[in-house]
């Protein structure tokens, strides 16, 4: 199980700072990415299974709570960040509320859904465990998690194993301020998280980047055991 830290506040105090460039750079589609391949990826992954309802933990701003709500799934948005949420609650697509993954973990959030989605959301150590442990209580009878987050593979020149890393905003524009740092978890790492957390990985899918042809990210589908 993954340890806290005081990258768990900094997370944090990184989104609320950062929350109007951020809305700004997904709703333009700047970052390239998430325009040519992870955007798309969550959402195909997550209409495959044909669920009337889900629940997007780290909304944001709320773009897929919209993209689903287009295909007819009843999507609740929870993010920490008030500024987040008030973008999303103002383009609607779902019903948003602000809650912290510590909140979800003491069950502050009634509420059971077909999927469970955390697209790039899942930032911290002890916070994630936390969430990931609430999961099975809010999936409805074969409901299942999907996971998507950056590639193990992109350990790069540090070494493999889990750990707090320094984060960035290359690649997303103009006016973000200092960066949210994130728990680094190798596969290995991912798969034991899972498992504390009473959930079984069920399939897993790595979408590619159509220009570099390396895997843009990994999308880990759960279900409970």
């Amino acid at each position: 199980m993954a340890i806290g830290g005081p990258g768990e506040s900094l997370i944090l105090d990184a989104w609320h700072a950062n929350a109007t460039p951020w809305t700004r750079a997904v709703r333009a589609g700047g970052i390239e990415s998430r325009r040519l391949a992870t955007d798309r990826a969550i959402v195909e992954a997550v209409l495959a299974r044909a669920p009337r309802t889900a629940i997007d933990f780290g909304c944001g701003e709320g773009w897929l709570a919209r993209a689903l709500a287009a295909h007819g799934v009843d999507v609740t948005g929870v993010d920490a960040v008030p500024a987040l949420v008030e973008a999303a609650q103002a383009q609607g697509g779902g019903s948003f509320q602000v809650m912290s993954y510590a909140e979800v973990a003491g069950g502050a959030l009634r509420r059971r859904a077909d999927v469970v989605v955390c697209n790039f959301s899942l930032l911290g150590a002890a916070s994630v465990d936390g969430l990931l442990a609430a999961v099975p209580a809010l999936l409805e009878p074969g409901g299942a998690l999907l996971v998507q987050t950056l590639h193990p593979w992109y350990a790069g020149v540090q070494p493999y194993r889990d750990g707090w890393r320094e984060g960035s905003w290359a690649g997303c524009g103009e006016g973000f301020g200092d960066p949210a740092p994130w728990y680094f978890r190798t596969l290995g790492g991912w798969l034991d998280a899972f498992t504390v957390a009473g959930l079984r990985l069920t399939a897993l899918h790595e979408p590619l980047h159509p220009r570099t042809g390396r895997p843009a990210s990994v999308i880990f589908t759960a279900g409970t055991r």
